[in-house]
C-alpha cells in the first residue's frame, strides 16, 4: 500500500494537490478527508468519488498533515489500498435509536469480514444541538464484534462553533450519524494508542449525583463549590454558564478511573443556581474520578515514548498514519501539540494525516477500546503482503 498525504486551504488548491500527487501514475482507491465547515466538503468528495476514489470525512476543528498544522482547510490521506480489504459503511441515525444505530453497522462489518477493524468517525453535535453518545457507540460494536475488536477515530467537529458537526462517505452525509471505514484485519494490520498524558491529585473523588453530563454532588458536596475549591476560586468566578470553565476546563479535567489509562471527562459549563457542572460527555452516578493538575512539557513526551515503545515491542512499521487529537489538547497544549503529531509521524516514519476532534476513539495502554476526551488516539496501518 501506497499512501499520500495532501491539504489545502481552497476547492482548487486541494483538487490541484490531487490532480499532482497522480500526476505520477500513483492511482489511489480510498481518501480520509478531515475538512473544516469553512470548505465545500460536498464539492471536494464529489470530484474524489468521480475519480473513481472512495471517501471517508469529517469536518473539523484544525487540520494537519506531516510537518504541517493549519484551520479552516483540508487534509487528505490518500491510500491504494486493495478493494477486496476494506468497505465503508455510512449509518444516518434517523428515527432509529444511536445503539440500533451501532448494532446494525457491527453486524454489517461482521458479514464483510471474519475479524474487522473501525475506522470510525462520528458526529458530535447535530445542527439542532444533539449530542451523540460515544459510550453508545462503543458499547454496542463491542457487544457485537467482541471486546478484542480494534477501532480509532474521531468526532467530528465544526471550528468550534458547536453549530454542527458532520461525517460524509461518499456521496452521503449527515449531521447525526456515522461514517466507518471497515478494514479485513486478516490483511490490514493496526498498531495504536490512546494517551492523554494529564497527571492527577488528590483522594478519588465519587460523583453522588448526576443526571447525563449534569454533575450535581461529589462525594455528596455540591459540585460547583468542590470544583471551585479545588482550583482555589470562589462563587464570583460563576458569572455566566461557562463562569471560568470556558478558559480552565481543558486544563483541569476529571479522569474517571477503571481503565489503565483513565477517560477524560471536560467541565464546559456550570449552573450557579444549582451548583452544578456541565461536562462533555456523560457520567453515571457513582462514578470515580481524580482531579487532574495543568498539562506540562512532559506530556508530548509521555505519548511520544509509549508510541516508540510499541513500535520497538512490536517491530512493526506504517504505510499510513491517522492521529485524531482532541480539540482540548490544542487549547490547552498550543505550539506543543503540532511537536505531539510531528513526533508521532516521525516515529512511524509514513504519511500521515488528522484533526483535532470533539472525541476519541481507541485503545487504552491495557488493550481496552474506549470512547475518550482530552486524548491523543493514533493508528498506524500497514496492507499485509
Amino acid at each position: 500500500m501506497q499512501s499520500k498525504s495532501i491539504k489545502g486551504k481552497t476547492t482548487e488548491e486541494i483538487i490541484n494537490a490531487l490532480e499532482q500527487s497522480m500526476s505520477d501514475g500513483y492511482k489511489p482507491t480510498l481518501a480520509i478527508v478531515f475538512i473544516s465547515i469553512k470548505q465545500d466538503r460536498k464539492a471536494i468528495a464529489e470530484f474524489l468519488y468521480q475519480n473513481g476514489i472512495d471517501v471517508l470525512g469529517a469536518t473539523s476543528c484544525g487540520e494537519f498533515i506531516n510537518g504541517n498544522q493549519d484551520e479552516g482547510s483540508a487534509a487528505i490521506l490518500l491510500m491504494d489500498i486493495k478493494k477486496e480489504n476494506y468497505t465503508i459503511l455510512f449509518e444516518a441515525v434517523g428515527e432509529r435509536s444511536l445503539s440500533e444505530v451501532a448494532t446494525g453497522l457491527a453486524k454489517s462489518a461482521l458479514q464483510k469480514f471474519q475479524k474487522p477493524a473501525f475506522i470510525l468517525c462520528s458526529t458530535a453535535v447535530s445542527v439542532q444541538g444533539e449530542m451523540l453518545s460515544g459510550d453508545t457507540i462503543v458499547q454496542n460494536i463491542k457487544s457485537v464484534v467482541g471486546p478484542d475488536v480494534k477501532f480509532y477515530g474521531g468526532m467530528a467537529g465544526d471550528d468550534g462553533t458547536f453549530s454542527g458537526t458532520y461525517v460524509f462517505a461518499n456521496d452521503k452525509e449527515t449531521d447525526v450519524g456515522l461514517a466507518t471505514l471497515i478494514l479485513d484485519e486478516e490483511k490490514i494490520s493496526l498498531q495504536g494508542m490512546s494517551i492523554s498524558g494529564w497527571k492527577t491529585i488528590g483522594i478519588t473523588r465519587t460523583v453522588t449525583k448526576s443526571e447525563g453530563p449534569w454533575v450535581f454532588t461529589i462525594d455528596d458536596q455540591p459540585a460547583l463549590e468542590l470544583y471551585l475549591r479545588y482550583l482555589g476560586k470562589d462563587n464570583a468566578f460563576a458569572t455566566n454558564k461557562y463562569g471560568i470553565l470556558e478558559e480552565t476546563g481543558v486544563y483541569y479535567p476529571f479522569q474517571v478511573e477503571g481503565v489503565a489509562d483513565p477517560k477524560m471527562r471536560t467541565p464546559m459549563e456550570l449552573d450557579k443556581e444549582r451548583n452544578a457542572i456541565k461536562l462533555d460527555f456523560e457520567i453515571p452516578q457513582g462514578t470515580q474520578f481524580k482531579f487532574s493538575v495543568p498539562p506540562d512539557f512532559d506530556i508530548v513526551e509521555t505519548v511520544l515514548a509509549n508510541a516508540n515503545e510499541l513500535k520497538n515491542e512490536t517491530g512493526a512499521d506504517a504505510e499510513a498514519l491517522l492521529i485524531f487529537s482532541c480539540a482540548g489538547r490544542l487549547n490547552a497544549l498550543g505550539p506543543l501539540v503540532q511537536m505531539e503529531n510531528d513526533g508521532l509521524s516521525e516515529i512511524w516514519n509514513a504519511p500521515m494525516s488528522g484533526f483535532f476532534t470533539y472525541g476519541e476513539y481507541g485503545m487504552a495502554e491495557n488493550g481496552r477500546q474506549e470512547f475518550c476526551s482530552t486524548t491523543c488516539s493514533w493508528v498506524a496501518l500497514k496492507e499485509k503482503k
